[in-house]
């Protein structure tokens, strides 16, 4: 009998699980989550490779474009969304495929991931290029959509990372930056929003967040590139300029005020004393707060 890949096995553990107490049923569908999160450390060393990929596209001005059908594409559209608020990154460098992107009702129509036609024209429709990094997204590693659009990509010079939670799977042959995530198979069989969602989540909050790390946009454990355009985020910032600067509140809310909410100018404003200073700091370190930081401080300061 011809073995079904991980994602679409039953065990025989869950046997009988519509007929179990429902604390039990909890408790099983945490413990598999636990362990798909888990299994994320196996590709460890893939993330971090994928992760220079990603910071390299952003730093020459190319693109990233997320790929992905049903809840991977989902999960992918979440991850490159929060990028350009989270990060400061550029919208027009961040682009998303999802397939038979969902409509006001946010439904999902399955034969949407089959239409390899699709997936191939609207990556080709985007004129990918060398300057490009593609991150994408299947559990089965095997959506039609999803691995056409990879595949179109990676013929025009694009550095495709492909994430997918089944060994020997296409897309993951597609890749030149291939990401396994070894998940357990589901406590429903096949459904996938469920442990590989898990872990696709888990994976693509490391590969983003340590490609901003390399980017500069993070400065301890603070997101020093936030884009402070709401009441809340306006706050945060001020917290982060007043906890790097070791200022008081009021003062960091008028440093931010004088540097356009700019978090990382506001903060070498405060140290060097003029945003002309500032930025040419940070031009001179590529962006990065903690070796502008480390300049010595003009005389007369």
């Amino acid at each position: 009998m011809t073995m079904l890949p991980t994602t679409e096995q039953a065990l025989p553990a869950y046997s009988g699980l519509d007929l179990w107490p429902a604390g039990r049923i909890l408790a099983a569908i945490v413990d598999a989550q636990t362990e798909a999160v888990r299994s994320v450390d196996a590709a460890l060393p893939a993330i971090e490779a994928a992760s220079l990929v990603f910071a390299a596209a952003l730093r020459s001005g190319g693109r990233t474009i997320y790929v992905g059908a049903g809840s991977s594409g989902l999960i992918a559209e979440l991850d490159a969304l929060e990028l350009p608020g989270t990060f400061g990154i550029k919208p027009a460098q961040i682009v998303i495929l999802v397939a038979g992107r969902p409509a006001a009702t946010g439904s999902l129509t399955g034969e949407t991931e089959d239409d390899a036609a699709t997936g191939r024209a609207e990556m080709a429709a985007l004129v990918p290029s060398a300057r490009d990094c593609i991150i994408a997204v299947s559990a089965s590693g095997s959506t039609a959509y999803t691995v056409a659009a990879a595949a179109e990509a990676r013929a025009n010079g694009a550095h495709v990372v492909g994430m997918a939670c089944n060994a020997g799977s296409a897309l993951l042959g597609v890749a030149d930056c291939p990401v396994l995530l070894p998940t357990p198979p589901e406590v429903l069989a096949g459904s996938t929003r469920m442990n590989a969602g898990t872990a696709q989540k888990c994976g693509l909050n490391m590969l983003s967040t340590l490609a901003a790390v390399r980017l500069g946009h993070v400065h301890d454990g603070l997101m020093v590139n936030v884009q402070a355009d709401n009441a809340k985020l306006k706050r945060r910032a001020a917290g982060i300029v007043a906890r790097v600067c070791g200022s008081s509140a009021e003062e960091a809310r008028a440093l931010l005020e004088a540097a356009g909410n700019d978090v990382k100018t506001a903060i070498l404003l405060d140290r060097f004393g003029s945003i002309e200073a500032a930025r040419c700091a940070l031009e001179r370190h590529g962006g990065h707060l903690r070796p502008a930081l480390a300049e010595d401080i003009p005389a007369g300061r």
